[in-house]
């Protein structure tokens, strides 16, 4: 059996201390799904022009964000890089190399929880914002012959990302805009309708309000590719946490 696509939402770097649903279910990742041979992490928070692979041996804990508990930035995730097959991901898809990038947030957070003993090699592909849902549709289905060799395709964004919106100190029913994106989503992808997730702006109620900017939820788009034509989608995880921020998580096959 191919391994499925993954599509996770990492919410605030603080998730890995808390006790929160999403947590939960991340910390189980790894009992859930078959033990990948690698990591192909397509996080929100490494956007580039062009598609970029990166090629570290021993990818460094990037602790991209200010401000938060100290905890945090003593946290490091020690899983070896895998050069090799992101040269190979880099010839897949025409990427950029980078031979120093680290594992940002978006990457170590899932990863640390899923499969803390940081054994799995991991590395990083970049998402264009600049670039359209489609196109990362299509970058997604240049990665599809990895499945069966065993390698995850780990999508790591937000289900819902508005910042402005998030309700901070306390937690919240989400208003309506988020739970009606949310529902939506939850439908389109059970349906494996890749036309409504490529023009997810024009179809989906509340989009803008969702996600005024596109960078965390493009790679739903790439997991989704490269699950290949005709995929579907099942919600593994649905939660909100900061009363509008979606934590909703699925796998594609």
């Amino acid at each position: 059996m191919s391994m499925p696509t993954i599509f996770v939402s990492h919410g605030a770097p603080t998730l890995i201390l808390q006790d929160v649903p999403a947590r939960t279910f991340l910390a189980s990742l790894g009992k859930q799904l078959p033990r990948p041979r690698a990591i192909v992490a397509v996080s929100a928070h490494w956007d580039t022009d062009m598609p970029a692979v990166s090629l570290a041996r021993q990818p460094e804990t990037i602790h991209d964000f200010y401000g938060f508990p100290d905890a945090l930035y003593r946290l490091r995730y020690a899983a070896p890089g895998a050069p090799e097959l992101a040269e190979r991901v880099a010839k897949l898809t025409g990427a950029a190399h980078d031979a120093h990038r680290g594992l940002d947030h978006g990457a170590w957070v899932p990863a640390m929880l899923g499969w803390p003993a940081a054994d799995i090699p991991i590395f990083q592909l970049s998402v264009q914002p600049a670039e359209s849902p489609a196109h990362h549709i299509a970058l997604g289905r240049k990665l599809g012959a990895l499945r069966a060799e065993d390698i995850l395709v780990m999508g790591s964004g937000s289900a819902t990302h508005n910042l402005r919106a998030l309700v901070r100190g306390a937690e919240s029913e989400p208003e309506p805009w988020a739970q009606e994106f949310d529902d939506w989503l939850a439908e389109t992808v059970e349906k494996g309708d890749e036309a409504a997730l490529a023009d997810y702006r024009a179809r989906a109620p509340g989009a803008v309000e969702a996600h005024p900017t596109d960078e965390h939820f493009l790679p739903l788009h790439v997991a989704y590719g490269a699950a290949g034509p005709g995929a579907r989608g099942r919600a593994i995880h649905r939660s909100f946490t900061l009363g509008n921020l979606s934590m909703a998580s699925y796998a594609f096959a």
